[in-house]
């Protein structure tokens, strides 16, 4: 699980942005920012600079999905 669409709601950022910035298709964002798929850890790595947050902030674990 991820928490792009958390980080992004903190930061008031659009999907459409995202998706322009690492250059991939809403839709392929919108999949990400749902969770019906994940990026690999290198466009996440990329998302987590784009976004100036930590990769960590962006990952959740399936094992504590009420820990944040």
């Amino acid at each position: 699980m991820n928490r792009i669409k958390e980080v992004l709601d903190e930061k008031g950022i659009k999907q459409i942005w995202l998706a322009e910035k690492i250059g991939k298709s809403y839709n392929m964002v919108n999949g990400y920012v749902q969770n019906r798929r994940q990026p690999s850890l290198e466009l996440l790595n990329e998302i987590a600079k784009i976004l100036d947050v930590d990769v960590k902030d962006l990952i959740q674990s399936s094992t504590n999905k009420d820990v944040k």
